[in-house]
């Protein structure tokens, strides 16, 4: 089955039941990027990053590029895994009180309205059913549980680097949050809080999760990736998908023009880091 309603639409087109009592069992896990929010969180990550001062140029550069190719193409697992991991070493020398007051920024600054309507819709719907909902991403476990706590949500599970008396070393702890680390995660948590798996639900955006979208009885495919969306539709997953102008983007757009777009973000995120830079 394939939904594709408007943002404000999702809450009444929802493929979820309604439900007589309450669920505490039956929880919810909502990938983040291109699932609940548009592109890709660790560019505005690298924004924030670079108004604080913590990047270079050419790292805000780097971003910017691997944000219009996450736009444009999807997830790629080794791509993903290596930016997060230079991501997260950037956080090396700087304290933990520094980090959270920045993903505050970030959220509040950049991520509060790259939300998509339709995707905070169906977690509030959860919520409203009485189910736990977590958001679980790969991206840093400070910025997630931002989110969580700004949208109501039970709690994150995100990416973590190692602090060692009170600052970041910038080596991760355990790995990132991303394919089977993050089926993993969620079986963790689902043992540890008594959640019955096959009564839960998955969101995710990309075939990279599929670890976790296996895992529940109810996975769900959200603005999905090729690969997902040929595999939600073969095994009769619910996709939702409100890209409408991505996908038009896409079809449309030779290879020079896409590298001339990707051009343009990396000349946009230099002005960035300079504009940043140039503040006292």
């Amino acid at each position: 089955m394939t939904v594709r309603p408007a943002p404000s639409a999702a809450a009444q087109e929802s493929p979820l039941p309604a439900v007589r009592c309450p669920r505490p069992t039956a929880a919810a896990f909502f990938d983040l990027d291109n699932t609940l929010i548009r592109g890709a969180s660790l560019f505005h990550v690298a924004r924030g990053f670079a108004k604080a001062r913590f990047v270079s140029t050419q790292d805000i550069a780097r971003f910017a590029c691997h944000q219009v190719v996450f736009r444009l193409r999807g997830e790629r697992a080794g791509q993903v895994i290596s930016t997060r991991e230079r991501a997260l070493a950037l956080a090396a020398g700087h304290t933990v009180s520094e980090m959270h007051e920045l993903c505050r920024h970030i959220y509040d600054d950049y991520l509060a309205e790259k939300i998509w309507p339709g995707t905070r819709a169906l977690a509030d719907l959860h919520s409203r059913r009485g189910e736990p909902v977590w958001l679980v991403t790969a991206s840093p476990i400070e910025l997630a549980e931002i989110i969580a706590d700004r949208l109501g949500l039970a709690g994150a599970l995100g990416t973590r680097v190692e602090e060692v008396d009170g600052k970041y070393t910038g080596r991760l702890v355990g790995e990132p949050l991303h394919g089977p680390a993050k089926g993993a995660a969620v079986r963790e948590l689902a043992e540890r809080m008594g959640y019955d798996l096959t009564v839960c639900h998955a969101y995710s955006d990309s075939a990279n999760d599929l670890p976790m979208l296996t895992l529940v009885g109810h996975p769900h495919a959200v603005n999905p990736d090729h690969r997902l969306r040929e595999r939600a539709e073969s095994e009769g997953w619910p996709v939702t998908d409100y890209r409408t102008g991505t996908k038009l983007l896409r079809a449309s757009l030779p290879p020079a023009a896409i590298t001339g777009a990707a051009t343009g973000a990396l000349a946009a995120g230099v002005a960035l880091a300079k504009r940043a830079r140039a503040k006292p």
